[in-house]
């Protein structure tokens, strides 16, 4: 075993690969200094050039004077990091700055406010941490520069220069808190369908409990999930890269940082196109264009709009869709091809389950997340009046069920969870046979070592630091950016199990203060799932980037332990999916700090710093949004400003799980086969995996079986004419750049994705406010034939035929 002592003293290994600072000349790695004493008084390594490089040189930013041309290749997860990003460190740099927490938390309260608007647009578009990263950065050079340097003043609000470890400090506190949290979405549906309002108080505090449960469960994995190199976490290099671009010497970054400029200020101007003076650009389709007649066309080639259709060939130009939840510039190539195999199937099954009325599909939209009634038809959607189903104390009620009937999903939303449940049963066998060795780590924090090591008075003395062992197999996986990290003192698991023993206190007060209908077993229960699944998961996203939505199985085994409470049902899933969701960010801003060299202690600091403003602010925009625009979040369509499709799509399934699971998804009803899908997905892996064994040269190893069958539903909500671009940029970027020009790729992929992403937020950011509504009433660009008015009018703004039963 190697041993890994106190954070400040160094680290020394039994495997060959010893690095000691105090009184070497020079380590293992190449290192040549010493322990030194910085301003704080903590003990650091000066080395003759004031940085730990552990002889691994910084990325060339020229690739003549580098050599690389022609030559440099990037084809595992170790060369990449290494490659895209330095691995070296100055660790005198301070982050515990005045302006680490004015920045932190002003643009935390921002993000908070951001992210709940958009959870309200009818795409799922997200807060992007580039955008909080441009901005910190603006911010910070200007703080820089206009509080004095001298003084007393100098002295506490203005000591040194803006650095890049004040900065990652304050894009991980910021973008903790512009993760909007499902339980706005718990209580924005208590609020729109049970006309239920919990007092404000225990609203936040169920919100922060419910965040961090995540964080407690994921921290204690941080050393399977977070230090190895193979858990790359490729949403992170633009970032990262990013960030060295705008700290490093100008030097060596000028042409990345004129490309990052260049680039910001083209799609800030672009961005207004499509977002509002011209939203054809959504999704040009020559189809649409062709016929506008015909509702299979809408169908098949329609996508401007949401819920209109599959966006088959269309073009979309506008960048926030197309890099929406994931942009295409740093989504693997590997992940990337498996998403096309899964899209091409979603766009078969989709048509084909719709017109063949699988489960009276032409009864209902072609895409929607509501229930409906029996009644329905092709002429007039009839919602499901869901409420009359409940009783006053939100418990179905089976004499109104005889009344009203079971209810029907769309089809398409029935296929997607049926697709779904069969990609979550898919991972857990794929990581078991692909990875297993990568995962089977993840409960030494629970091992009778380190039980008895836990047990001891002596270890309590945190102030002493952390010491951790670790294996020498576990010692030649670590990521060479970890290594830097072992100077710093640790967040002791200690911390990890305090937010966690804290969240699980407080939620569960919060539970019975909300009337959340939930019983106690219960909520152990969604506990002990989310830790399982933040393993499986959490792995799975590491490694090829791509982030499962594991909400239907938390539901369905949710409304089997408790049938009949689709409120407990919502609760439910709150702890045991969004824990998930959140320990997943968790580990992401972990590697984060890993790349940019954050103390961990700083980390952790900021996390639930953000994590507490988020919960404050999403409760205070949930509930502006939703007494404001009422009427436009319970439609079936929306508009292309607001929309209600997660709060719907979140009330349909807790109704249909909670209330109704043995009625619609037992073996012998209607949707059986979306609960015997969970069986079916754990044989899913195997053919292709024996296959490999058989024929070990034969590429079968590329091909993950969970991603494909969980894109089999991609298509089931939203605006989907971006997707053609999406691909056409993603092949581009990882296929040709990545394998032809490998010295630009590596020079400027990532920063490009930053830039893009930057540019595209601020701008949708202002037009939210000055003109879709976000402050009052909405602003319309006049009419012509590039705007033709959208859903407002009666139309789709592709030019597809709108479907007159959407109303």
């Amino acid at each position: 075993m190697a041993t890994i002592p106190d954070r400040s003293e160094g680290i020394a290994s039994d495997v060959g690969r010893t690095t000691t600072y105090e009184g070497d000349e020079k380590g293992d790695y190449g290192h040549s200094g010493s322990i030194s004493k910085n301003s704080s008084g903590s003990e650091s390594p000066k080395a003759t050039n004031e940085k730990a490089d552990y002889g691994m040189a910084a990325p060339a930013y020229d690739e003549e004077e580098a050599g690389h041309t022609g030559k440099l290749r990037v084809e595992n997860a170790e060369q990449l990091v290494t490659s895209v990003l330095s691995v070296d460190d100055d660790p005198t740099l301070n982050a515990w700055t005045f302006r680490m927490w004015f920045l932190g938390l002003g643009l935390s309260l921002f993000g908070s406010v951001l992210s709940t608007i958009y959870y309200f647009k009818p795409q799922t578009v997200f807060v992007s941490v580039i955008f909080l990263t441009i901005w910190s950065y603006i911010l910070g050079e200007i703080m820089a520069k206009i509080i004095p340097k001298s003084g007393f003043i100098g002295r506490w609000f203005n000591p040194h220069k803006f650095n890049h470890k004040e900065h990652a400090a304050i894009v991980i506190m910021s973008s903790a808190a512009a993760t909007c949290a499902l339980g706005t979405e718990v209580l924005a549906v208590q609020r729109l369908y049970y006309s239920a309002s919990p007092n404000a108080g225990a609203s936040i505090f169920l919100l922060f409990s419910s965040q961090c449960l995540g964080y407690g469960i994921a921290g204690l994995m941080r050393k399977t999930l977070v230090y190895p190199t193979k858990m790359l976490y490729p949403i992170n290099l633009p970032l990262n890269t990013l960030l060295e671009t705008l700290h490093r010497d100008k030097s060596e970054t000028a042409r990345r940082l004129k490309l990052f400029y260049i680039m910001f200020c083209v799609l800030f101007v672009w961005e207004a196109f499509p977002e509002y003076i011209m939203p054809i650009m959504t999704g040009v389709s020559i189809f649409c264009l062709a016929k506008r007649d015909s509702l299979v066309f809408t169908n098949l080639f329609g996508g401007t709009n949401g819920n209109e259709g599959l966006g088959l060939l269309s073009w979309c130009m506008d960048w926030q869709y197309i890099a929406g939840t994931q942009s295409p510039l740093w989504f693997p190539l590997q992940t990337l091809v498996n998403n096309l195999v899964g899209y091409i199937l979603c766009i078969c099954v989709f048509m084909g389950v719709y017109y063949m009325n699988i489960w009276n599909a032409q009864d209902f939209p072609f895409l929607s997340q509501l229930l409906f009634s029996n009644t329905s038809n092709s002429t007039v959607y009839q919602e499901y009046n869901q409420t009359a189903l409940l009783d006053s104390n939100n418990v179905l009620d089976p004499a109104m069920l005889d009344v009203l009937g079971i209810p029907y999903f769309a089809t398409t939303y029935a296929t997607y969870i049926l697709s779904t449940n069969l990609a979550i049963t898919a991972t857990f066998t794929h990581m078991f046979l692909w990875n297993y060795k990568d995962i089977s780590t993840a409960w030494s924090f629970a091992s009778w070592t380190n039980i008895k090591k836990t047990m001891n008075v002596e270890n309590w003395k945190f102030w002493k630091g952390d010491k951790q062992t670790i294996s020498s197999e576990e010692e030649a996986a670590l990521d060479p950016h970890y290594r830097l990290m072992l100077v710093y003192k640790d967040a002791p698991n200690w911390w990890y199990g305090a937010v966690l023993i804290f969240s699980i206190v407080v939620g569960l007060v919060c539970l019975y203060q909300v009337d959340s209908t939930l019983p106690w077993w219960a909520f152990f229960v969604a506990c002990g799932l989310a830790t399982i699944c933040i393993l499986f998961f959490g792995a799975q996203y590491a490694i090829t980037g791509f982030q499962f939505i594991i909400q239907p199985i938390i539901q369905m085994i949710g409304g089997y332990l408790h049938p009949g409470y689709p409120v407990a049902n919502m609760y439910f899933t709150l702890f045991g999916y969004n824990a998930v969701v959140q320990g997943q960010l968790l580990l992401k801003d972990l590697k984060i700090a890993q790349y940019a060299k954050l103390p961990p202690r700083v980390t952790f600091t900021a996390q639930l710093v953000g994590t507490l403003i988020g919960a404050i602010f999403n409760y205070v925009m949930m509930i502006s949004i939703v007494d404001n625009q009422r009427d436009i979040l319970l439609s079936i369509e929306g508009t292309n400003i607001w929309s209600g499709q997660n709060v719907q799509q979140y009330n349909s399934q807790a109704i249909a799980w909670g209330g109704l699971a043995k009625y619609m998804f037992s073996v012998g009803g209607r949707y059986e086969w979306v609960t015997l899908a969970f069986l079916v997905g754990f044989a899913i892996p195997l053919p292709f995996y024996f296959l490999h064994r058989l024929f070990p040269r034969a590429g079968f190893w590329y091909w993950n079986t969970a991603i494909m069958t969980y894109y089999i539903g991609w298509l089931c909500v939203g605006i989907n004419s971006s997707i053609m671009t999406y691909f056409a940029v993603g092949f581009a970027s990882q296929w040709y750049m990545r394998k032809y020009h490998p010295e630009w790729f590596v020079k400027y992929n990532y920063i490009l994705s930053a830039a893009m992403d930057g540019g595209t937020q601020v701008l949708v950011f202002i037009f939210t406010f000055a003109v879709d509504g976000g402050s009052g009433a909405a602003v319309s660009f006049p009419t012509y034939w590039g705007n033709n008015g959208g859903t407002g009018d009666g139309m789709n703004y592709d030019y597809c035929m709108f479907n007159p039963a959407n109303g």
